[in-house]
């Protein structure tokens, strides 16, 4: 087993030895533990479907391209190489003639989603990661069953894990017997015969909602109360969503399509292939984006290197809110490199966070993180559930991922890269809102922590690149 340890191809060195360490100290549960966990595979049949959905598909280069070419908003050279980095991930182009909007909270989010699908015209598009019978939850239920009984083709994806109650809820029938097309994503079956085709936690942790081709939605929020009552204790879960108008939708849509056709089988090139509007209506050129899709059938480490390449680009401020930092080496060295070339970079966590080993590996790295500079900022309003980015004020990241290894090799995950300054500065407005409720760690905090405190937070680190 420590043969295949070392044979199997793209692993960090830090993972291998982690591994091996475990097996050398405890075989059996070591052994165990690797059969179950170590490797990055969600079993041959899904990745071969998986190949040949794609290989079908239009080119990613081309969807998202209206009948005559708009006019996009101009890239600063100095930009560039991150759209360039973006691109070699799905193939997508930076696309001009978007409108984005930040939701005001998670409830407004939801209403906005809501709204828009009662507007629909031909169709709507939903993936989550969680997806609850809850106030919010059902709201999006009854608005899909709405939009059916007036011939809109509504599609749903929900993952079989992170959705498992409301999917095996009497709602979920009545959305199928209201004529929404229904499906699991990475469905579990018998979990026993699961772990005999691949990992059993490799989900689609994406969020991602579109109608018509032309209005998505992108951002960390779940279908769900921001009160969260699956993990209440922890609640409001703290979340921001953008809502776009424009060509961006279509790449989104393109990423919906490629889990949708997976799963259930159905070609959506038609779709995809659809004339967009020439130009967005309203002032101005509008924000240059674009979708970063990744996942477990996607390149090797594809989601650290677009968080690292924006890191290393930092010239005059870097903001970062996550509620899992847990990162790779890489990752670690890119933050504290922004901050010792004299960037203002600040790093905005949850004071409580719902897992207690994620917790403690995050605080492994305040000191190195603190000694680099970094500014690093608890939230206590809630679990602060944002995945977002801003840059120099001219460029934001927000989306689905996480800075975890989950995120950078398990989960499908989604996110959109935006160049406006505008909209930044809107994304950086609410991301100083969380820090105007956080407290900020010092290190004289950190290097008074207790022995034990800090023998805890390493020891359970040192398992990083295996959680």
């Amino acid at each position: 087993m420590i043969l295949r340890v070392f044979l199997r191809p793209h692993r960090e060195p830090a993972s291998r030895i982690t591994w091996t360490a475990v097996i050398i100290a405890l075989p059996i549960l070591g052994l165990i533990g690797y059969v179950l966990f170590g490797e990055v595979n969600i079993g041959r049949r899904r990745i071969a479907r998986m190949r040949q959905v794609l290989a079908r598909m239009p080119g990613p280069a081309s969807i998202a391209r209206p009948a005559r070419p708009c006019d996009e908003a101009a890239i600063p050279g100095h930009l560039h190489h991150l759209f360039l980095a973006g691109r070699s991930i799905n193939g997508f182009d930076p696309v001009g003639g978007n409108r984005g909007v930040l939701q005001a909270d998670s409830n407004a989010a939801i209403d906005a989603i809501v709204a828009d699908i009662d507007a629909a015209r031909a169709h709507v598009h939903l993936c989550f990661y969680i997806w609850l019978a809850d106030r919010n939850g059902l709201k999006v239920v009854e608005a899909l069953k709405r939009a059916t009984g007036r011939g809109i083709v509504c599609r749903a994806i929900a993952d079989d894990l992170g959705s498992r109650a409301l999917i095996r809820s009497r709602h979920w029938q009545e959305m199928r017997a209201a004529g929404v097309q229904l499906v699991r994503a990475m469905p579990i079956g018998n979990p026993l015969l699961r772990v005999l085709k691949g990992r059993l936690d490799l989900r689609n942790h994406r969020k991602i909602v579109v109608v018509d081709n032309w209005i998505a939605y992108c951002g960390s929020q779940n279908c769900a109360d921001p009160e969260f009552r699956v993990k209440a204790r922890f609640a409001p879960w703290v979340d921001a969503v953008m809502r776009f108008e424009g060509p961006i939708a279509r790449q989104l849509q393109y990423l919906f399509a490629g889990d949708w056709t997976a799963h259930a089988g159905e070609d959506l090139r038609d779709i995809l292939c659809q004339p967009l509007p020439l130009a967005l209506p309203g002032p101005g050129p509008g924000a240059v984006c674009q979708a970063i899709g990744t996942g477990p059938t996607v390149r090797f480490s594809a989601m650290p290197e677009i968080f690292e390449t924006l890191m290393f680009a930092a010239r005059r401020e870097l903001t970062i809110t996550t509620p899992y930092y847990i990162p790779n080496e890489g990752l670690q060295a890119a933050l504290c490199a922004s901050a010792r070339r004299g960037v203002p970079t600040r790093l905005i966590l949850p004071a409580v966070n719902d897992s207690w080993i994620v917790g403690a590996a995050s605080r492994s790295c305040y000191a190195d993180l603190l000694d680099a500079g970094v500014r690093i900022f608890e939230y206590r309003g809630g679990l602060l559930h944002t995945k977002s980015l801003t840059l120099d004020g001219e460029i934001l990241l927000i989306g689905s991922a996480n800075m975890d290894r989950r995120s950078f090799e398990l989960n499908y995950e989604n996110s959109v890269l935006v160049y406006d300054p505008a909209l930044t500065a809107v994304l950086r407005e609410r991301q100083q809102s969380y820090i105007d409720r956080s407290d900020e760690v010092s290190a004289g905090e950190v290097a008074a922590w207790s022995w034990r405190t800090r023998l805890r937070n390493n020891a359970v680190a040192i398992l990083g690149p295996i959680l």
